[in-house]
């Protein structure tokens, strides 16, 4: 696969290198990387705020075919601490090699799965021993996990991707519904003001989470609106 790094493309929504290294900056990390691939032009596109040697030579190398921490990610649902993975073989050459770079092999990756069946991976790293990085990561994840779904979405709806393919289809009725949810109405608000069952609205959630490829109603909110289906209050 060929590699596209965003950061090298104008995009006026954002920069997302800068992006990610103010990130870095605030929560105490070495590097964070974005990764995500194109189904239809068989690409993967990142960004990435490693030492520009490394992603040079990461490229070069076609380090992206044997990374783990990419691998096991794409097989997840759940946050990869890459302390799983040592003692592999492709880990250890993998971070030998990054190594000579001044990366160490302390991270994470979370996985993001979008409504377009699309797939991205996002990547911190700390040197660090254990005990600092299991500290650090209790403290900074759920913030992670929230950067990590909005630099996926927002990469997914300002690139060619997002033109590429259908947005998800919702109904009337799920638009509506995820607009009150929007406004802070709770379930039974919505049934009450609908004139329908609580269960209803219930069902109309779920349909909508699964045609937006979320996994909560406030998650599906955030991409309604991203996409432009419902407005902000």
């Amino acid at each position: 696969m060929d590699v596209i790094d965003l950061s090298a493309l104008e995009t006026p929504e954002e920069n997302y290198r800068d992006y990610l290294a103010r990130l870095c900056d605030r929560l105490g990390l070495d590097y964070a990387a974005y990764a995500g691939s194109n189904s239809l032009e068989h690409t993967i596109h990142g960004v990435v705020t490693y030492p520009d040697e490394w992603q040079r030579r990461y490229v070069a190398e076609g380090l992206q075919n044997i990374d783990p921490t990419l691998q096991a990610a794409a097989r997840s649902i759940a946050p990869v601490d890459w302390s799983r993975l040592r003692g592999g073989e492709a880990f250890d050459v993998l971070f030998s090699k990054a190594g000579d770079h001044g990366i160490g092999w302390q991270g994470l990756t979370i996985p993001i799965r979008g409504p377009y069946g699309d797939v991205g991976m996002f990547s911190v790293t700390r040197d660090v021993n254990d005990t600092e990085w299991g500290r650090l990561k209790r403290r900074i994840l759920p913030e992670l996990q929230a950067a990590a779904v909005h630099l996926h979405d927002s990469i997914m709806t300002s690139g060619t991707l997002a033109k590429a393919l259908n947005r998800p289809r919702l109904s009337a009725r799920e638009t509506e519904i995820l607009q009150w949810t929007a406004a802070g109405k709770s379930q039974q608000d919505v049934a009450d003001i609908l004139g329908i069952s609580h269960r209803t609205v219930e069902v109309h959630l779920r349909s909508a989470r699964e045609k937006l490829g979320a996994l909560s109603s406030a998650q599906a909110v955030g991409r309604a609106i991203g996409l432009g289906l419902i407005y902000p209050f």
